[in-house]
């Protein structure tokens, strides 16, 4: 069964914007798929509807289950959602309390909501942060701790927004081998082809909020003269 299933999916602005037109998508456990395309073209519309923060027409079905207003809670704890800006993720003072926020108000006590931050941590490698003020970390190291929030929720799923945004190359390239070293089937929207090169199995190009090409990463490349 596909972790994540989605047939027909459309959806519109309140400005009358058809930012999606139809979009079919099937993503595999233990696949990482790029989404490509121009800014406007649907990508980043497309994955926040994959965890309910937006709703429009169609089916999408997480593990199994049709998301819908009853499911949208289970499946958002399928569907870890790491935004662009990773300042948008953190406003806890202190980098510990960030990552225990979800697992603390998903149900867990207090110590278990820790434990499940400094296990997070510790795969980010960001264990020896955890006393720290998150404005007080780099570009690099927001990003990881925004990532450790998210796997605090042990996601089957990553969705990362543009996740080399503010990023220099070294820290690009940590992040493509943190990334690497996680086992969950992660979708990328990104512009960075190098990035998507070093982790993704295949990839999409949108246009028009349609889904106008699928397959492997240099094919899509060359068909769409995407450099």
């Amino acid at each position: 069964m596909p972790l994540i299933e989605v047939r027909g999916l459309r959806f519109r602005y309140e400005d009358g914007t058809q930012a999606l037109n139809g979009v079919d998508f099937t993503l595999h456990s233990g696949e990482t798929v790029a989404l490509l395309g121009p800014n406007g073209s649907g990508k980043t519309t497309f994955v926040l509807h994959l965890n309910g923060l937006l709703t429009g027409e169609g089916e999408i079905q997480v593990g199994g289950v049709r998301l819908g207003p009853d499911t949208a809670a289970a499946v958002r704890q399928k569907v870890g959602l790491v935004f662009q800006d990773a300042d948008s993720q953190l406003f806890m003072p202190t980098v510990l309390e960030d990552v225990a926020f979800g697992p603390l108000n998903s149900g867990l006590t207090p110590r278990q909501a820790e434990e499940r931050a400094r296990e997070a941590l510790a795969l980010v490698g960001m264990q020896a942060a955890g006393h720290k003020a998150p404005y007080h970390l780099s570009s690099g190291e927001k990003k990881r701790v925004a990532i450790a929030g998210i796997l605090a929720m042990r996601p089957q799923i990553l969705v990362l927004d543009e996740p080399t945004t503010y990023l220099d190359p070294p820290a690009q390239r940590a992040l493509a081998e943190l990334l690497c070293q996680l086992p969950q089937a992660k979708i990328l929207v990104t512009h960075n082809l190098g990035f998507a090169a070093a982790l993704c199995d295949r990839a999409l190009f949108f246009q028009a909020g349609k889904v106008a090409g699928e397959g492997n990463l240099d094919d899509l490349i060359a068909r769409f003269d995407w450099r």
